[in-house]
């Protein structure tokens, strides 16, 4: 064997391997309908704080709902939105009303 088919060989071992991890990271990753603000923080790599504060000034789009501490409501980020703010971005800012 050449160093040619050597190196060749190595590499098919090296693309054999990164697509068994490929395949495993993709059946690992679970796809959610929502998202907490801490959630998307993390992905987004931003603080849950900055996330809710989008939310509040409406630059996601965001729906609150009961989070089991007594009438308090959290913010949740729809999967969709998720992707549309990774693709284009915040919504610009609301005009304030007077």
């Amino acid at each position: 064997m050449n160093i040619d088919s050597t190196v060749l060989a190595e590499l098919a071992q090296i693309k054999t391997t990164l697509a068994a991890l490929v395949s495993l990271v993709e059946t690992q990753r679970t796809r959610k309908d929502w998202y907490t603000t801490e959630e998307v923080g993390e992905i987004l790599d931003r603080d849950s704080y900055t996330v809710r504060e989008w939310a509040r000034l409406g630059r996601i789009r965001a729906e609150k709902r009961p989070c089991g501490r007594g009438r308090a409501k959290e913010w949740v980020i729809s999967h969709e939105e998720l992707d549309r703010i990774r693709d284009h971005g915040l919504l610009p800012l609301r005009a304030a009303s007077a």
